[in-house]
């Protein structure tokens, strides 16, 4: 199967002279089936990426609406593999680029070869990685080389001018610009701090940095896309679809992406 990167899809949405709209939804939530045709209705709005998260117990970077979704996959007995069939089913049916966002232990508990290998299969673009840094990352580094897979890591207001460097030399496809301290979750107001990690990411190299934290109205896609080539939006669209199902998260994907 011939893949879709986030990359390539960043960069067609730059020679349209916008920044590139990235959707967070978690697998499996509600339920599979219905997981895999919010994602559809994503990139029949504008989406460019699609970004579906691994549900796991000990979310430390998500926000409550996040952590309550995945705790319902979780409980409806979602296991790690289905996240293979999940992509596929999304792949087959859309031509966006799909990452999954995943805590590293479901990847370990799996062996990194083998979800790599599996991810690759479905048609998966890569992986974002919150909480692997790229010190500890030589077991992901080498598999995602064999299999040709995208690496995104996260650099924070806090990073230090090294560890942004040190991101940005093993990153490929986007680097991951997270804009404000904490949890995920819908804010009124962008962080005034995103377009500084921005601005740190594209002078340490990054070809492509994409904001997200916060991230839920168009005039925030439109504020983030003065400086960001990618602008990630999950708290929102989770919340949409737990309240009004998948109708609603395609309303609000093509209010973001400017369709509506």
């Amino acid at each position: 199967m011939s893949r879709v990167t986030s990359a390539e899809k960043i960069a067609a949405a730059r020679a349209e002279g916008r920044p590139a709209l990235i959707g967070y939804l978690p697998a499996g939530f509600p339920d599979v089936e219905t997981s895999i045709e919010a994602a559809v209705a994503l990139a029949e709005n504008g989406v460019d990426v699609i970004e579906m998260g691994i549900p796991y117990s000990d979310p430390v970077m998500d926000g409550l609406v996040i952590q309550e979704a995945t705790n319902h996959a979780l409980a409806n007995g979602f296991r790690v593999a289905q996240i293979f069939d999940i992509v596929r089913g999304i792949t087959e049916r859309t031509d966006a680029a799909v990452m999954v966002m995943t805590y590293w232990n479901p990847v370990l508990r799996l062996g990194v070869d083998e979800f790599a290998r599996r991810f690759a299969e479905a048609g998966g673009a890569g992986l974002i990685t919150p909480d692997l840094v790229p010190d500890e990352a030589a077991e992901w580094q080498a598999a995602s080389e064999k299999y040709d897979l995208e690496r995104v890591f996260l650099i924070a207001p806090s990073s230090t001018e090294a560890r942004v460097k040190q991101t940005v030399a093993a990153s490929s496809g986007f680097v991951y610009c997270v804009s404000l301290m904490g949890v995920t979750g819908a804010r009124s107001e962008v962080s005034s701090a995103a377009q500084a990690v921005v601005d740190a990411a594209h002078a340490a190299g990054a070809a492509n940095a994409c904001v997200g934290l916060g991230v839920s109205r168009r005039e925030h896609v439109t504020e983030i896309g003065g400086y960001a080539d990618g602008v990630i939006v999950g708290t929102a669209l989770v919340a949409a679809l737990r309240d009004g199902g998948v109708p609603a998260v395609g309303r609000l994907a093509a209010e973001l992406s400017g369709r509506a």
